[in-house]
């Protein structure tokens, strides 16, 4: 039976004095995450929350928080938490949550992205905005871990970094155009998963490549989807091709198994003139994993 998010809450070392403890540590960062995803954002609110809500929450975790601590209080212990820690404890829970059914040959989809942190530029200090990466995993929308990207660093040699930490096998990572790079795609495969990426003109070679490869080859397997909105029409067809031969005598040869290609078609009418306008696309994704990729 997988532990609760309580129980591997009591695993995060205190940081306070024995004789300063008037609440246990697990029962604040929980009823404290819960005002977090309630919407609070400030030391007040998280205080509003467990203020009201905390008779209610004793009742339901079967806990005995006497009393709200007061939002400086709430500081001062949520500041001293060792980060490491408490990400360590969140990415615990998440992976002991049960796994959905994967889509194809066990390949679970988990899409890493980065995000800058609002509010956390500091002219004061000379530092930088932080930057974070997070991997979620698609089916059931849950965060499986948080990376901090090093200031002088970038999200590319971070995103390897993250899924190596994460210890999952046999997972499809979706990732940016920016990580189609040769060293991601051989560490994401060392580790027993696989990448998809898309592929953008700041690789002209490999787009080009691409491009012809596309042209005349067999595919093994298309669909097509058609969308309708408020004065706008599209149509999508996403190809699939295996792409054993296209990148033969290359380095990309052993890491680039199934190429797709997107064919974007857009009608749009001028509410004005009532003249209508037509945009065409073509986007292609390289992955690692060989035949269908998870939806």
């Amino acid at each position: 039976m997988a532990a609760s998010l309580l129980e591997i809450l009591r695993s995060v070392p205190d940081h306070r004095r024995r004789e300063g403890q008037r609440f246990e540590l697990a029962t604040v960062l929980l009823y404290a995450i819960l005002a977090m995803v309630a919407g609070a954002n400030s030391y007040r609110q998280l205080h509003e929350f467990i203020h009201i809500h905390r008779q209610r929450l004793n009742k339901a975790f079967k806990l005995n928080l006497r009393y709200a601590p007061s939002y400086s209080g709430l500081r001062l212990i949520l500041q001293g938490i060792d980060s490491t820690a408490l990400e360590d404890a969140f990415r615990r829970h998440a992976l002991s949550l049960p796994t959905p059914a994967a889509a194809h040959d066990g390949a679970t989809a988990v899409a890493v992205d980065g995000k800058t942190l609002r509010g956390s530029f500091d002219a004061f200090c000379d530092r930088k905005a932080a930057h974070m990466l997070s991997a979620l995993r698609q089916a059931d929308q849950i965060v499986l871990g948080h990376l901090m990207v090093d200031e002088k660093s970038n999200e590319i040699p971070a995103a390897p970094e993250l899924i190596e930490a994460l210890g999952l096998k046999g997972c499809l990572f979706t990732l940016d155009a920016e990580h189609c790079q040769k060293k991601s795609f051989a560490r994401v495969i060392a580790s027993g998963n696989h990448l998809l990426t898309q592929v953008k003109d700041n690789q002209p070679n490999l787009r080009r490549r691409l491009e012809l490869g596309a042209m005349g080859r067999k595919s093994s397997g298309s669909a097509t989807n058609k969308s309708k909105g408020r004065n706008r029409w599209e149509t999508r067809e996403l190809t699939m091709f295996p792409a054993k031969a296209w990148f033969r005598g290359t380095p990309w040869e052993m890491l680039i198994k199934t190429v797709l290609r997107l064919k974007r078609s857009v009608w749009k009418r001028d509410p004005k003139t009532g003249m209508l306008r037509q945009t065409n696309e073509t986007v292609f994704w390289v992955s690692s994993l060989t035949g269908p990729t998870p939806e």
